[in-house]
């Protein structure tokens, strides 16, 4: 284990996340992989911020490991990390993607800014006025959508032509409508496995990633969340879930929900999607928010989310392997990209983040320690914004 110097870091391009409080000192730990010596770019993982008496300290594990006080994300000015305040869209519609759906857009921020696409999660849960808050308006042409069967775009909860390579479609029409030519990509959750298969089918048009609560739509990220696993942490809301369904066929919750969200009674449909949906709305914060709870007791915003997620889920995120993103990751390692992840997120477990780093050592890392899931926790909110700042600052640079 080697302890490198404050001066070490001035001479890198590293992103640190910053505290202003001088007292107590705060301090980052940047965890450095150097196997991937060939990387043009060096790969860190930041860690939020911790009150500390001494200047320095040693983290005790089996890995390289810097340390530095921390002053300032990077060696540009300050980074912006408070969310912008609210603004009212300036364009919005519909777009026919095909003969049965019709797709909500919206544009708000600068027309002629750098054009930036906000991918919702679940899928199937649409986007709010609130998704514009991460980016500078004055510089960004933000771009949301709702995905088919989600949010305003219709018909609602539809689960007919709806599969993955449809909405990596529906990016490109939209990009095509609004005559974009390229963009980057935001998503969290279901948003960054969308984010993550568009780039790697056009990496020609992403001039840069922000990804958030990274989800794989691997085997084990399903099991651990809708089979059991997350109930080690969460048994409360997990009996809930569990209760739902008869003794009979709780060895495949997934199924089981399937069946049920799938009934001709809509009742049934919709006590389902309570269940399924409530579940994650429990799981998604570090402590539990009253907002999101409430959510889930919405009929019409459980319906697309529960009836979609399940749909994807059943059918492995149509993907033609398990590790299919894992495996492409070579068609993206060029482009800029910046992962944000909560160190007990639940929901996406850090598992996946932190295979994805170790497939992408060229991405930045920033691992939030006292948060959970939801995009709107303080600090998962003030990294995606920081990022967001980097993003811009570079391409003010034409970089």
């Amino acid at each position: 284990m080697r302890i490198k110097s404050r001066a070490f870091f001035s001479q890198k391009r590293t992103c640190i996340s910053s505290c202003g409080n001088p007292k107590p000192s705060f301090q980052t730990q940047l965890w450095t992989d150097f196997s991937h010596s060939s990387s043009t770019r060096s790969s860190t993982i930041f860690v939020s911020m911790r009150p500390t008496t001494d200047s320095q300290h040693e983290w005790k594990g089996d890995q390289d490991v810097r340390v530095t006080s921390s002053k300032a994300r990077s060696k540009e000015p300050r980074l912006r990390r408070e969310l912008y305040p609210p603004i009212d869209c300036d364009d919005s519609g519909w777009l026919e993607v095909s003969e049965l759906h019709s797709l909500y857009w919206e544009v708000s921020g600068n027309p002629a800014g750098q054009a930036v696409v906000f991918l919702h999660g679940g899928p199937g849960s649409g986007t709010s006025s609130e998704n514009r808050r991460f980016f500078d308006p004055k510089f960004y042409r933000i771009v949301l959508f709702d995905q088919r069967g989600a949010g305003k775009s219709t018909p609602h909860a539809c689960l007919e032509e709806n599969t993955t390579w449809d909405l990596v479609d529906d990016i490109e029409k939209i990009r095509k409508h609004l005559g974009i030519d390229t963009w980057q990509v935001f998503g969290g959750s279901w948003g960054s496995t969308l984010a993550l298969v568009y780039a790697q089918c056009h990496p020609e048009r992403v001039t840069g990633l922000t990804l958030r609560g990274i989800f794989l739509l691997r085997k084990k990220e399903i099991d651990w969340f809708y089979e059991g696993g997350a109930s080690a942490i969460f048994p409360d809301a997990w009996e809930l879930y569990r209760d739902f369904i008869p003794e009979d066929e709780r060895e495949d919750f997934v199924k089981a929900y399937s069946k049920r969200l799938n009934s001709t009674d809509e009742s049934v449909q919709i006590s389902a999607a309570k269940a399924w949906t409530n579940w994650e709305m429990a799981t998604s914060y570090l402590v539990p928010n009253e907002d999101s709870l409430r959510r889930g007791e919405n009929d019409q915003f459980a319906l697309a989310f529960a009836r979609v997620e399940n749909h994807y889920f059943k059918n492995k995120g149509f993907f033609p392997t398990d590790s299919f993103l894992l495996d492409n990751v070579d068609k993206i390692r060029h482009i800029r990209a910046v992962i944000v992840q909560g160190r007990y997120d639940v929901v996406c477990p850090l598992m996946s983040a932190w295979d994805l780093h170790r497939a992408w050592p060229e991405a930045d890392f920033i691992l939030v320690p006292t948060a959970g899931h939801s995009a709107n926790e303080p600090g998962i909110a003030t990294e995606l914004v920081a990022a967001c700042e980097m993003h811009k600052s570079f391409s003010q640079k034409g970089q």
